[in-house]
């Protein structure tokens, strides 16, 4: 639990004053136990390293991720990678060289809701939550005020943005003429790709005490796929917002609100035959891509986004212990735990890599067929927390600084 509890989220008696729910990371009486607060990452262990990280190129995109809890994967498509820090400054570059393509400042800073007197903002005015969602010759962003923002792929021009009831603290997706987005109080809401006019919103029931952050819808087919705080996962027709089948994952259990968080906060994983995703104090789950129906399941605890390839499905869980298991039957294939306590990213799968990233800025390389290390660099002193993509076997990392690397794996 003690890379989820910088997560934790509450609801305080403000909330309540105002009739809704907030949820906050500060509040002291969400800590972890001293047990867990007093444990140190686990030292990196040394082995003979068969591949090494080149840098193809690195830039800077704004001022980074600040002091909030924010994960900002970028965006690909074509010859660019499209990459925003927590203050609004988005940036196009092109993925081979790294120049810069185009750049825009989203809004200027505000002070948020209680002007100089929002203490929140104060200390750290990021206001980007969610990003950057590729799709519809679109690159989509979340903001913390309740924003989707859509701007042209090829210029950076703004097209449209929609205002939302909650924050948007996960990417946006966008395909069938439908932008699709997630916000923090259950719901999600379909826009029209070509102005963000509201089509159509499922509402959820959000528990009382939840993780800061959701699941980041995923389309397929004309399906929208989505996991939500209270444990479940839905299949919905992107037209129109008709729930085809749900599937709880697991019930809350315990005595406690804190015991009883079963979020799917990760991004689910489609196949052409299964769903895959995965709740924190839960389990992972493979279910039926028809009906929902269950396949096989796991018990273990996330909130990272999963990995496929190599016909497994890769989870780092709680304690930062990296498990490989068999698509198919469900079996565990091997278990990472040399980065246990060092707040792994969420991992990324291709060729014969598994490639993670920590919160000290180190990226390891892990073998995709037995879970050995193979090699590691590190690229940002203030760490890594954002999910990182990779196309034509090339990684693209954004740091917490707001450093962007090109990435590519040689063997030594």
């Amino acid at each position: 639990m003690s890379s989820a509890i910088f997560k934790l989220s509450s609801v305080v008696m403000m909330s309540f004053l105002m009739a809704g729910c907030s949820w906050f990371t500060w509040l002291p009486w969400v800590e972890e136990d001293e047990e867990k607060k007093n444990e140190k990452p686990a030292e990196l262990v040394k082995f003979d390293a068969e591949f090494k990280l080149d840098r193809v190129w690195k830039g800077r995109v704004g001022e980074g991720l600040g002091k909030k809890y924010l994960r900002l994967v970028p965006g690909l498509v074509a010859d660019r990678v499209i990459a925003v820090d927590g203050y609004g400054v988005l940036e196009s570059r092109d993925r081979f060289s790294g120049k810069r393509v185009w750049r825009t400042q989203i809004d200027q800073i505000k002070t948020g809701f209680f002007g100089r007197f929002n203490f929140l903002d104060r200390a750290d005015q990021s206001f980007i939550s969610g990003g950057v969602g590729i799709g519809e010759g679109l690159a989509l962003i979340g903001t913390t005020e309740g924003q989707v923002i859509a701007f042209d792929i090829a210029t950076g021009q703004e097209r449209w943005r929609a205002h939302l009831l909650s924050e948007v603290l996960s990417t946006p997706a966008a395909d069938d003429g439908r932008v699709f987005a997630q916000t923090m109080d259950g719901r999600i809401v379909a826009m029209n790709v070509s102005d963000g006019a509201e089509v159509w919103t499922y509402d959820n029931q959000v528990p009382i005490l939840t993780l800061r952050g959701t699941s980041s819808p995923v389309v397929r087919d004309g399906i929208v796929y989505a996991g939500f705080a209270n444990g479940k996962i839905l299949a919905f027709r992107s037209e129109n917002g008709e729930p085809i089948w749900e599937h709880r994952v697991i019930l809350p259990e315990g005595r406690s609100e804190l015991q009883r968080m079963v979020d799917v906060d990760s991004r689910p994983i489609v196949s052409q035959n299964q769903v895959f995703a995965a709740a924190y104090h839960g389990r992972v789950k493979a279910v039926s891509r028809r009906d929902g129906s269950p396949q096989w399941e796991q018990d273990i605890s996330t909130y990272l986004d999963l990995a496929r390839g190599y016909s497994q499905i890769y989870v780092v869980d709680e304690d930062d212990i990296i498990t490989a298991i068999d698509e198919n039957s469900g079996e565990v294939v091997w278990t990472q735990e040399s980065f246990a306590r060092r707040k792994l990213s969420a991992p990324i799968a291709f060729s014969n890599y598994l490639v993670v990233a920590d919160e000290q800025g180190y990226v390891h390389i892990v073998a995709q067929r037995d879970g050995r290390l193979l090699g590691r660099r590190k690229l940002d002193g203030k760490g890594i927390r954002n999910n990182m993509v990779v196309a034509d076997s090339t990684i693209f990392v954004l740091g917490n600084s707001g450093s962007l690397h090109a990435l590519e794996v040689e063997r030594r």
